[in-house]
């Protein structure tokens, strides 16, 4: 069976949480769950630096605003770790080009990380911070159950994946007005800032 059911979902969970993803993947691998895993994601220290910075986001990922910076770092890191992995899981196969593996892992990380910063930005103007922690819950779960279910039953994970990644698209469409207060906010945060620090509007 080709490979690309797979790659589709492993570039969709690296697009929300790519330390995850690396780190289950390694997991599925080590423990004999999937021969698909390639023995670059298996190595330890490559398990290990995915289990600290998987911590260290797990953090993040629940404060406000703390989340939205967050995402902004990984808007390459993301996309990046989606393409690596899926050329890895197409060299591992061989049956689908692992340039065009790259593409479709990539492209697909760009499109669910673009989803979720923009759904932070949403929740992020909502004054209390148990919406953060619910979400990004949510995120984590949502990653590591459409992941093992990948190893089961792989094109049935990619179209779960595939409704969950359009969904998104719309949920962040239908909540455009409130990224665009999150973006006014934090521009009138930047402008206090600056004010405070020359100590006085521009003359």
């Amino acid at each position: 069976m080709s490979v690309l059911p797979l790659v589709f979902t492993s570039g969709w969970a690296s697009g929300i949480n790519a330390y995850a993803a690396v780190l289950l993947l390694g997991v599925f691998g080590r423990t004999g769950l999937s021969d698909e895993v390639p023995q670059a994601l298996q190595r330890t220290d490559v398990m290990i630096t995915a289990g600290v910075l998987f911590l260290c986001e797990a953090v993040a990922d629940k404060i406000p605003y703390v989340d939205s910076a967050w995402d902004a770092v990984h808007t390459v890191i993301r996309p990046v770790t989606g393409a690596v992995v899926a050329a890895l899981l197409a060299g591992e196969s061989g049956s689908l080009p692992e340039l065009a593996a790259g593409a479709v892992g990539g492209t697909t990380a760009l499109t669910s990380h673009l989803v979720k910063a923009g759904t932070r930005m949403a929740v992020n103007t909502s004054p209390e911070p148990f919406s953060n922690i619910g979400v990004s819950t949510a995120e984590d779960l949502g990653v590591a159950g459409v992941l093992t279910f990948a190893m089961f039953h792989p094109v049935a994970a990619a179209g779960v994946a595939g409704v969950l990644l359009v969904l998104g698209v719309v949920a962040v469409a239908l909540l455009a007005a409130r990224i665009r207060r999150y973006l006014r906010r934090r521009a009138q945060l930047r402008e206090e800032r600056r004010i405070a620090s020359t100590g006085g509007p521009p003359g």
